[in-house]
């Protein structure tokens, strides 16, 4: 049977014929979809949302040592997160064979930072392979666990978004029946202290040099020539990019194993061709290593190192060439920024947040960053997940010392909380600091999709379970102050932000209200009720002063020729922030 799926279905395929047993996880575009694609193979595989990318690697390491096949998956940023456990997993080995995806995103559509995760494959020693389709996706899967069980070491997967989200036809077949391997005892191989470990790291070295024999002879790794003036070596979407502006007017190598690299085989096709190109997305990764072996090549002289490549980009560069198939341009599109949602219950804790000139809010990532934009200016530093506790801390340490009056006041999702912002809360209390935490629990992990999380009652299967409170957490770690308040309402909002900074120890405020594009739960009902009005306003009474424009709702526009605002009733839904700022009640509540 064939079917039309993404990169990311595939690998959930994979993972399913292969005799995958366990998978763990933390959401992170673009890779969300593959746990939960996995998740539709419960009767077989283990499926679980980790707390974080270290938790979730250290739990498929556990299952993969007591004898199961197993696969991790993260974005490009969540393996820095594993990155600890990852590069001793390297040393160890495996027991069931262990897959680890990275899903990388040049062109950061919606991360912190653009990087290029091959080089962790080279750094920590691991065999990876790069996929360029969905049907390879699926396949290597098979091929890397193969490898690991064989060579005794991790695999990493690495993609890249339009890999992760692109659909093109895989081939289904049965699930492969693998019996889980014997658990036995092995302090010499999984004990990783430094006795063990220097012997561990010369075994790691050893079965390096064999899988580049491997690479030099895999199927993966192949070559395809036609025009020879001009021969293309590329990897992952890249390489399609390349088939498609060069069609037969070149060769190509085209790698699937990009470490460790094939470099016998690269050398062969090089003297097949008069001139060799290194086609990549980011990073210079095979280009470097095949100079360095006396390979002649042209690479990031010509191909931006910077953003996602496209078949448009290439022909730019190679020959300059404007792409006319599309029938857009970036002047026709009209530009839509970034915004909280209508009805998000961020939008009031943050426009609370942005009247108070004496503080600074260390954001963090997700819809949290959207407290930053225009015009709730609210937030003054986004770095990485979990940060935004951590930050606080040090700069109010620093203000205290120095004598500056000014509070930091740290701002970050349930979600975060639950996946490194927890540890940072505990420096800041055992360090004796007076950060206001402030916890905007939406009752789901928003920004990727709505995933389960600890606080939210559920695990990933849909089944219920214990719910961590987060106030219970806070109390545990030590927090004396600690405040839940609905986000919606802005006096009470205000109110909790000012006795928190008026409390001379650390401090912590739970903002609690469900994401505006929940399904609710029935907890949720029960708690919170549903809301099925929306807001409009009495064009009588608008005086046309914008201050309910300064909440950033998207469901409010000003219309400047009448000078009077409306409401979209087909986005609003009814959360009354902008009525509360209304000097004149010219907003009233409107059943739907």
């Amino acid at each position: 049977m064939k079917k039309l799926l993404t990169g990311n279905e595939a690998i959930a395929r994979g993972a399913y014929e292969y005799g995958i047993s366990y998978a763990s996880a933390y959401p992170g575009t673009p890779s969300t979809e593959i746990l939960e694609n996995i998740a539709n193979y419960s009767e077989d595989i283990i499926a679980e949302w980790a707390p974080n990318e270290k938790v979730a690697l250290e739990a498929v390491i556990g299952a993969s040592y007591a004898g199961a096949r197993v696969i991790a998956s993260m974005k490009h940023v969540g393996l820095n997160v594993a990155a600890d456990p990852l590069m001793t997993f390297s040393f160890t080995g495996v027991n069931g064979g262990a897959v680890i995806i990275s899903a990388d995103e040049p062109g950061m559509h919606s991360s912190q930072n653009e990087q290029d995760n091959r080089y962790y494959a080279k750094f920590g020693k691991l065999p990876m392979l790069e996929p360029s389709d969905s049907a390879e996706c699926k396949d290597m899967i098979g091929y890397a666990l193969d490898i690991s069980e064989e060579y005794d070491t991790p695999v990493m997967i690495r993609m890249t978004t339009r890999v992760c989200h692109s659909k093109s036809i895989v081939n289904f077949g049965e699930r492969k029946s693998v019996k889980i391997k014997e658990y036995v005892k092995n302090e010499r191989k999984n004990i990783s202290i430094p006795s063990y470990a220097r012997l561990m790291h010369v075994k790691v070295d050893n079965a390096l040099k064999e899988l580049e024999k491997i690479s030099n002879d895999s199927s993966l790794n192949y070559c395809e020539y036609y025009n020879k003036k001009i021969g293309i070596i590329s990897a992952g979407a890249a390489y399609e990019y390349a088939k498609e502006v060069f069609e037969e007017n070149a060769s190509y190598l085209k790698i699937g194993f990009t470490n460790p690299l094939p470099i016998e085989k690269i050398r062969k096709f090089a003297d097949e061709v008069d001139q060799l190109y290194v086609i990549e997305e980011l990073e210079p990764f095979m280009e470097e290593q095949i100079k360095a072996d006396g390979i002649k090549c042209i690479g990031k002289e010509i191909v931006p190192r910077l953003g996602e490549l496209s078949p448009t980009i290439l022909r730019k560069v190679f020959f300059e060439k404007i792409d006319n198939s599309n029938t857009f341009n970036d002047i026709e599109i009209p530009m839509r920024p970034p915004t909280l949602c209508s009805g998000c219950p961020h939008r009031g804790f943050f426009y609370a947040l942005k009247k108070r000139s004496d503080i600074m809010v260390t954001g963090d990532i997700g819809c949290y960053g959207l407290g930053a934009i225009a015009p709730l200016n609210a937030v003054d530093t986004i770095l990485c997940m979990g940060a935004s506790v951590s930050m606080g801390h040090g700069a109010q340490k620093v203000f205290t010392k120095f004598g500056i009056s000014k509070r930091t006041v740290a701002v970050l999702g349930d979600s975060t909380f639950f996946h490194t912002g927890i540890n940072s809360l505990i420096d800041v209390v055992y360090n004796k600091s007076k950060v206001v935490t402030c916890i905007l629990d939406n009752r789901i992990t928003g920004m990727t999709g709505h995933q389960e999380n600890p606080g939210t009652g559920y695990t990933l299967d849909g089944s219920s379970t214990n719910i961590i409170s987060i106030e219970d957490v806070c109390k545990a770690i030590g927090v004396k102050h600690i405040e839940v308040v609905n986000p919606l309402d802005l006096t009470a909002t205000e109110e909790a932000v000012n006795r928190a900074l008026d409390y001379n120890e650390a401090a912590v405020i739970i903002t609690r209200w469900p994401c505006a594009l929940k399904k609710y739960s029935t907890e949720d009902i029960k708690e919170f009720g549903l809301i099925k009005d929306s807001c409009q306003v009495d064009e009588e009474k608008c005086i046309g002063c914008r201050k309910c424009i300064g909440t950033g709702c998207p469901s409010l526009e000003f219309n400047s020729e009448i000078k009077k605002v409306k409401i979209d009733p087909n986005t609003c839904v009814g959360c009354e922030v902008c009525m509360q700022t209304c000097p004149v009640s010219a907003i009233r509540k409107v059943v739907k």
